[in-house]
């Protein structure tokens, strides 16, 4: 039950929340706090004030409080998700709001506004992919601005902007592509025919490409040359597209006892191995990724390989139980 004399006090700071007058209002919310801080919804209003007042710091602190008073009280989680999006803190916003709809699911305040949230990140790495492309341009660089703006369109398909840029540096960049070409040797367009195959989805096609790429490296002794581990990571990618998993497994493994801290490779193979329930080789892949350097591995592997992690554990565990049972 709420405590009288806090519900009493509260009642007084709703009134001056009616009259506009929210410094008062929130002197009121927080000396029912103190009185019961277990009550989440002396903190939320707290937090509605001092968003009238537009101190988003403050109204992120009252809502933290909120959430800790009752982690069940939906109402925190929307408030500290209003004030980090306030603050363009968007990274933050998203899982305070993932956090909250795993209270409720169904709650439409919190999944309209990580809808909006995901839009607005959408269009700031849009367009922080169209700074950079700029720079690159200034400074020469057209294959990594020709990249850089293949990222946004992905994004951002058919913005002008991008579209305007791209007009700019596709003319340049298919020039460099057609000299490059034609420097090529006959193993090197093998990879190159693969690659084309990839990107129009041809797997087995690009397969077929990467494998003569692959032998013709065998006979001449360079299966550890530099093109040949590309050539394995991105056959690789191909056996996972149709899900050949032993293939995904043996080339990774060749990649691997070259490269032996090659991220992409360890990612690909625990997944394989996991896709043949071989759960403790993929869990040890996992972990190595996981004592890399945070830099090297990248936020979005790190993520992944951490996500695997607890996934594979559990499962382990489960067939430990099921194998003493």
């Amino acid at each position: 039950m709420p405590h009288p004399q806090a519900e009493k006090i509260k009642g007084e700071g709703n009134k001056f929340f009616q009259k506009g007058q929210y410094h008062q209002a929130i002197a009121k919310y927080e000396e029912a706090a103190g009185i019961d801080p277990t009550v989440p919804a002396y903190w939320s209003n707290a937090a509605a004030c001092w968003e009238k007042l537009g101190n988003y710091e403050k109204m992120s602190e009252c809502a933290r409080s909120c959430i800790s008073a009752d982690r069940g009280f939906v109402k925190g989680y929307f408030r500290l998700a209003v004030a980090l999006k306030s603050m363009n803190d968007l990274s933050e916003c998203v899982k305070t709001l993932e956090s909250g709809l795993a209270v409720q699911s169904t709650n439409a305040d919190l999944k309209r506004m990580k809808k909006e949230v995901l839009e607005l990140q959408r269009h700031e790495q849009v367009a922080a992919f169209c700074r950079k492309a700029e720079e690159q341009m200034q400074n020469s660089d057209i294959a990594g601005a020709y990249k850089t703006l293949e990222l946004a369109s992905r994004l951002d398909a058919g913005n002008p902007e991008i579209e305007r840029m791209m007009s700019r540096v596709k003319p340049k960049f298919d020039q460099m592509e057609k000299r490059r070409k034609a420097g090529l040797g006959q193993v090197e367009l093998y990879k190159e025919q693969g690659d084309e195959a990839y990107k129009n989805a041809n797997f087995e096609g690009a397969i077929q490409h990467y494998t003569k790429c692959i032998e013709a490296l065998e006979k001449s002794g360079k299966t550890s040359s530099e093109l040949a581990l590309k050539t394995y990571s991105n056959r690789a990618a191909c056996y996972k597209q149709i899900s050949n998993f032993d293939g995904v497994i043996s080339d990774c493994t060749a990649v691997l006892e070259v490269d032996h801290e090659n991220v992409k490779a360890l990612i690909r193979r625990a997944q394989a191995f996991e896709g043949v329930e071989r759960y403790r080789s993929a869990l040890q892949d996992t972990k190595s990724v996981l004592t890399m350097p945070f830099d090297k591995v990248g936020k979005a592997n790190f993520d992944l390989a951490n996500g695997m992690q607890h996934r594979l554990q559990r499962t382990v565990q489960q067939l430990k139980k099921m194998a003493s049972g």
